[in-house]
């Protein structure tokens, strides 16, 4: 089996709830391959008393001291769990009061060891005295620490109790039982602010909810996964093993690099602890490879990047570099100007019809090869002019064309937009196209050169299209909340369309159509107004809208960035993000409607964009006065 293990091993802890000697029961959990241990930070069963005397004021350490480890260890090694017992959200004063005082000294006692991570169940809908609590401890203090909220994908009143050992399960369709420990996790972290330092560990149960709602959950900051025991079934040697629907979102969770607890007694005895370890990692070793995408954009997930404005500014050799790597671009584009010249030129005429082709944008010369290929493979008569306004990439152009090319290629330094063509062209071609389609200007730059192209000649491309889905994510949210500039106003990052390779986020519905444009043509205005209506079908949060584009270069020779038709293998365009400044709740029997402006008031270009249903957001940068792209 292919192996698409990155080489690097899984994290994996384990979750005790009695600890009776902690450096003893650290190395016996270190023998056995785990890297971290889950315990309580106070004894399970020492409900202290805040409140009533005697007990208030009984004497004597609450807990264990710190000196049992070295610093290094409890800054490494261990990960703190609240006690069961405490309910901040009690009925009961005398109860919550309790709770509140008891759920900040572990708080302030795990802060003090400096433990990495604090776990804390989550255990129904009413969190709110939870979430203050936690949140003014995080913002009291100078720690550093992060917090886990230990969710249940299914709550345990929901479960079937009839299962039979190695009987595969049923995946549960009432999706008010099956989302609802996600409402519990949202309404945390909605009360939080998406506090960054919050993340989910998600409980995987025996039962598991539908496919839908898996992929909501892993749409979630989630950094760890607790395994019960009970949920591995027994394979003919004896070994432990998960169902197939176990297997799957244990893959998913390794995309995300989330890091895995174990839980529970050993249920294969005469196996050693190890071996559900061990399964884990042959799981991992034997996940499915990635493609070459995916290979490309390691680092790259989740990453803001600004888009491109190859008109505005003249962009460097490496990022040249970057693209011309891209094996699919350059030979859908070469199988392009093949079929064009076979369609223009007839096979009588070989020998005496020159096409005039002109690369509009020719960079460091890509298509310009590409082109020359085509004739190649054609056995056509081909001219060609490579237009390029970065005086930098003319260099080597004129390189190229000194060493390879000859008098077959004419370079030309200036802009299409300005140059004066000494003859008209049979086909121009171009690759101007950005992650939304046209956010590179392309629509104004072709217009701008279709003088030169003769009637009947051609466009590669010769129209593309932009399309929107809407998505939910609070890591992209909290990203993009993270790039606030100081002289700017504070919402402007949030009126800016991001390029980013999609990670963890869930995409709520299909993706639309949204813009077209068509090359060449009569319709020179290039202003856009577009209201696209998506059916979600779950309860969920919009975060903002994912843009992709299809472009036609020619006949049935076609790109794609769209996720159902993506051109296997290419990876010179991530996605674009149109944030949204709040997120919008949704529940399952609502529409999304947003409406999309494309503005161009002649010196630079800028999308609007709002949601007006199932609520009305703010239009998002108006005139364009946080994000243009200069013409």
């Amino acid at each position: 089996m292919a192996s698409g293990s990155t080489g690097s091993r899984v994290s994996c802890g384990r979750d005790l709830n009695c600890v009776p000697e902690v450096a003893d029961t650290l190395a016996a959990v270190a023998k056995l391959g785990f890297d971290f241990l889950c315990m309580p930070l106070f004894h399970s069963r020492f409900r202290r008393e805040f409140e009533l005397e005697p007990a208030k004021s009984r004497s004597g350490a609450h807990t264990r001291s710190d000196l049992l480890l070295c610093g290094r260890d409890w800054n490494t090694l261990i990960v703190g769990k609240l006690s069961q017992w405490i309910d901040a959200d009690s009925e009961f004063e005398t109860e919550r009061r309790n709770s509140e005082a008891a759920l900040v000294q572990e708080l302030n006692f795990s802060a003090y060891l400096g433990l990495p991570v604090f776990m804390i169940p989550l255990k129904g809908p009413n969190c709110a005295n939870l979430a203050r609590l936690l949140l003014n401890h995080i913002h009291t203090g100078h720690h550093t620490s992060n917090f886990w909220l230990r969710v249940p994908l299914m709550a345990s009143e929901d479960m079937r109790e009839d299962l039979i050992e190695n009987e595969p399960t049923t995946s549960v369709d009432d999706t008010s039982v099956d989302e609802k420990t996600w409402s519990w996790w949202h309404s945390f972290r909605t009360l939080c602010d998406y506090n960054k330092r919050i993340c989910l560990a998600i409980e995987v149960g025996a039962d598991m909810p539908s496919e839908a709602v898996i992929d909501k959950w892993l749409g979630e900051p989630i950094k760890a996964a607790i395994l019960p025991t009970s949920i591995f079934l027994t394979n003919k040697k004896g070994f432990p093993v998960l169902s197939k629907a176990h297997q799957q979102i244990i893959f998913s969770l390794f995309k995300l690099e989330a890091q895995f607890v174990f839980t529970g007694t050993s249920r294969h005895t005469e196996k050693d602890f190890r071996s559900y370890l061990q399964y884990l990692e042959y799981l991992n070793q034997n996940r499915p490879a990635p493609n070459s995408y995916e290979l490309f954009a390691k680092g790259y997930e989740d990453y803001l990047q600004s888009p491109l404005q190859p008109l505005m500014d003249n962009l460097e050799s490496q990022t040249y570099e970057v693209f011309e790597k891209d094996p699919i671009k350059y030979s859908q584009y070469q199988q392009a100007v093949y079929k064009c010249l076979l369609d223009r030129v007839p096979e009588e005429q070989k020998d005496t019809n020159v096409q005039v082709l002109m690369v509009l944008g020719a960079g460091r010369g890509p298509l310009v090869n590409a082109s020359l290929r085509a004739a190649r493979q054609a056995d056509r008569k081909l001219k060609v002019y490579a237009v390029e306004k970065n005086p930098n990439a003319v260099i080597t152009l004129e390189n190229w064309r000194f060493e390879e090319w000859g008098d077959q290629v004419t370079v030309v330094s200036c802009d299409m937009r300005d140059w004066a063509a000494p003859e008209k062209a049979d086909i121009i071609v171009s690759e101007l196209l950005g992650s939304f389609g046209d956010n590179e200007l392309s629509p104004e730059c072709l217009d701008g050169a279709q003088h030169f192209l003769k009637d009947d000649g051609v466009s590669i491309p010769c129209s593309y299209t932009s399309f929107l889905a809407p998505l939910s994510s609070s890591k992209l949210y909290n990203e993009v909340r993270g790039c606030r500039e100081r002289d700017k106003d504070p919402e402007c990052h949030f009126e800016t369309p991001y390029v980013v390779r999609l990670h963890n986020f869930h995409q709520l519905a299909d993706p639309k159509a949204c813009f077209t444009f068509k090359h060449p043509t009569t319709d020179m205005n290039n202003n856009r107004y577009q209201c696209l209506t998506f059916p979600v079908g779950c309860n969920c949060v919009l975060h903002g809208f994912a843009g992709y584009f299809e472009t036609t270069l020619y006949k049935d020779v076609t790109l794609s960035i769209k996720p159902e038709t993506h051109s296997p293998g290419m990876f010179s365009w991530f996605p674009i993000l149109f944030p949204l400044k709040q997120p919008i709740s949704i529940s399952q029997d609502q529409d999304v409607t947003v409406r999309f402006w494309r503005c161009n008031n002649g010196k630079k270009v800028w999308y609007e964009w709002a949601v007006t249903e199932p609520s009305c957001s703010a239009i998002h940068n108006p005139a364009g006065r946080s994000y243009t792209i200069g013409l």
